[in-house]
């Protein structure tokens, strides 16, 4: 069983940065695929990265590439999405999920054991 909580979103203004962290409990964190997804209002729920178990790979999708970062540590079962020069069109609750079988490249929100409870990320124009 894994729990993920996220934090660290907040209202930014456009162009500013947030990181985003995801904490995980369980002993098998490093065993677990993890990604990041993002709903904003009244749109579909999408895809935003997603990092191997190891850390060695990270995929993102082709709206943030450039811009976002994710991260991991396995020793403290942490993962992260660093956010930079941020657009309001990235203002959503953004959740971190945990995928125990698939490659970074593969997982989606169905395929993913756990999910977080979400945080908000706010960019004003």
């Amino acid at each position: 069983q894994v729990q993920l909580v996220e934090s660290g979103g907040g209202l930014v203004q456009a162009g500013g940065s947030l990181r985003l962290s995801c904490a995980a409990s369980g002993r098998t964190f490093s065993s677990y695929t993890m990604g990041w997804f993002r709903q904003a209002p009244g749109k579909e729920r999408e895809f935003v990265a997603a990092i191997s178990r190891s850390g060695s790979s990270t995929v993102f999708a082709d709206s943030v590439k450039g811009r976002f970062t994710i991260s991991r540590d396995n020793a403290k079962k942490m993962v992260y999405l660093q956010m930079n020069s941020l657009k309001p069109e990235a203002t959503a609750v953004y959740y971190c999920a945990a995928d125990r079988f698939r490659a970074a490249s593969m997982i989606t929100w169905d395929t993913c054991d756990y999910w977080g409870q979400g945080t908000q990320v706010t960019v004003s124009s």
